[in-house]
């Protein structure tokens, strides 16, 4: 996805959300600001928004020497989704297709993120939302198809406590689940231990990429994972960081997220609100959705 106009501004409130979290003082809360100005004004051509994030975020750890801004945050959202980990199991095993509900519920799980809003509200609310809304594009039957015939699948993680909303949903998954994680903190992002807090290990092989990119840039990822990335029949990749990243990935990967931000949904062609399950393009081609 191209970074539009409207990105910028986004930018600069997510460099001062973060420096805030590290506990930054009024002084370094401008600095950041002025070296996020710095970076958005000698940006290439073409550059995408998880690239242009990540180096903001270099900005901020370097001003205030803090590895992980969002580390407090991250552990209550993991508390607070593993707390209601029980009623998401319950769900999915009381409905008439599983499946399709563990993937709405994975979804709805991607409302937890600090990227774009500093409180996601209440849980139980979007999951009541999200389990009985159309989906803006439905391509979850090409996605059923596509793990029923092959061996394994690469599940590209998003936010810490999003991570819970995978796990029930990877207990449904009935081929072997490689749980791609960022290999060091950006955001809110799952990092191997995130995803570990959130018992991942126990129903997946957790993949670090070796990036910390907000998303999935293959070129910055270590070759392990981009080897997985390759070998992988299938990939979901959760959230609009990777939606971001890979819309033009091939057709094998399937970008599932909730759309928080206008200007994805006007590049992904759905409104603020929707829910997707969209199967990534090839470089070039149009996804034709339905009206």
């Amino acid at each position: 996805m191209k970074t539009y106009v409207d990105c910028y501004s986004c930018f600069l409130k997510q460099a001062l959300s973060a420096t805030r979290r590290a506990g930054g003082t009024e002084e370094q809360q401008l600095s950041v600001l002025r070296r996020t100005m710095e970076i958005l004004a000698k940006l290439d051509q073409g550059a995408i928004p998880p690239e242009i994030a990540r180096l903001i975020h270099h900005a901020v750890r370097e001003e205030i020497s803090c590895p992980d801004p969002y580390r407090e945050a991250k552990q209550a959202s993991t508390r607070e989704a593993l707390n209601i980990l029980p009623e998401l199991r319950q769900l999915i095993d009381n409905s008439e297709n599983p499946l399709d509900t563990a993937i709405r519920l994975a979804i709805a799980g991607n409302i937890m993120d600090f990227g774009v809003m500093e409180d996601f509200g209440n849980l139980h609310d979007t999951i009541d939302r999200v389990l009985s809304q159309p989906f803006a594009i439905d391509h979850t039957e090409e996605l059923k198809e596509l793990l029923n015939s092959s061996d394994h699948v690469l599940f590209l993680a998003d936010n810490t406590g999003e991570t819970v909303f995978d796990r029930a949903l990877i207990e449904k998954i009935q081929i072997p689940v490689i749980y791609g994680v960022k290999g060091s903190p950006v955001l809110n992002d799952a990092t191997k231990q995130d995803a570990m807090e959130a018992g991942l290990q126990e129903v997946a092989t957790i993949l670090s990429n070796g990036s910390d990119v907000p998303g999935t840039l293959l070129e910055l990822c270590s070759e392990d994972f981009r080897n997985a990335f390759e070998q992988a029949p299938v990939v979901i990749a959760k959230g609009q960081g990777n939606y971001e990243s890979l819309s033009n990935a091939g057709s094998k990967v399937f970008c599932l997220l909730q759309i928080k931000c206008p200007v994805i949904g006007e590049d992904i062609g759905a409104e603020k609100g929707s829910i997707v399950c969209r199967r990534s393009s090839v470089p070039g081609e149009v996804i034709i959705t339905p009206d």
